[in-house]
């Protein structure tokens, strides 16, 4: 006797289905680390528990990793400081960058700015990227 499915599993054309889809997570944070820890405790074996090392292993893991990520955070911050010091310090110097035909141009900085994410010097009125400058001077 063949057995007949009563509703259709798959979504009829043009009908979207109300479930919303979710981006999974492309790194391992501490809220990720810190649930499934959680789950390893919660579906151990009572008559084998985790080993006490194994645990403190792992909590030093985490620690460690929060750290590490507290450390990268600082020296982005550090970096860009770094670089908003040596644009600042170009003022008044007579810098050198390329043209738009290539070709090698000279002026004096007259300001920074700081809006984007690397600062911008004034030279000759034309706006030109910290990373751009190919020399410095006096």
């Amino acid at each position: 006797m063949p057995i007949t499915p009563v509703a259709s599993t798959v979504p009829a054309q043009g009908v979207q289905s109300m479930a919303p889809t979710r981006a999974p997570k492309q790194t391992m944070d501490a809220d990720m680390f810190m649930n499934m820890l959680v789950i390893q405790l919660k579906n151990q074996d009572p008559s084998s528990p985790m080993d006490t090392n194994a645990m403190i292993g792992q909590t030093t893991q985490l620690a460690m990793m929060e750290k590490l990520t507290s450390l990268e955070s600082t020296s982005g911050q550090d970096f860009s400081l770094q670089m908003r010091s040596a644009a600042a310090s170009l003022i008044g110097k007579t810098v050198t960058y390329a043209g738009p035909d290539g070709s090698a141009v000279t002026g004096t900085a007259t300001s920074v700015s700081f809006t984007g994410s690397v600062p911008a010097v004034s030279v000759n009125g034309s706006s030109i990227a910290l990373d751009a400058l190919t020399g410095i001077g006096n």
